[in-house]
């Protein structure tokens, strides 16, 4: 976020108790301390009151974390898994749905057909 890495804050660390100087020092620390409490206990706050107001919407969170989705995996099971046809009238029967081997029509040959009233 701020771009500061471990030494530059090390640095700014020792600046500014430099320049706070020893007698303030531990005033300061202790009102930093205090405010990350509080910040703490809101964030708390706030998840409790969250959690209270949505009720139990019986979301399974850990079965929808993003960190356990591989795409690869998801590619590798559709292409893998039978597809489940519904049976529809008019539809060609397949060798997947009689069990039988079904002819395919033949390729058209030539250019396809040419519309001129077509947008």
């Amino acid at each position: 976020m701020f771009d500061i890495n471990g030494g530059e804050l090390i640095v700014l660390l020792v600046v500014a108790a430099l320049v706070v100087g020893p007698q303030r020092l531990p005033a300061y620390a202790e009102q930093l301390g205090a405010l990350v409490r509080r910040g703490r206990d809101w964030i708390t706050q706030a998840r409790t009151r969250l959690d209270e107001e949505t009720g139990d919407l019986g979301v399974d969170w850990e079965a929808l974390d993003p960190r356990k989705y591989d795409p690869r995996r998801i590619v590798r099971d559709a292409l893998l898994e039978e597809p489940a046809a519904p049976a529809r009238r008019g539809a060609v029967p397949t060798a997947s749905t009689t069990g039988a081997a079904v002819p395919r029509p033949a390729p058209l040959v030539g250019p396809p057909p040419f519309d001129d009233q077509a947008t």
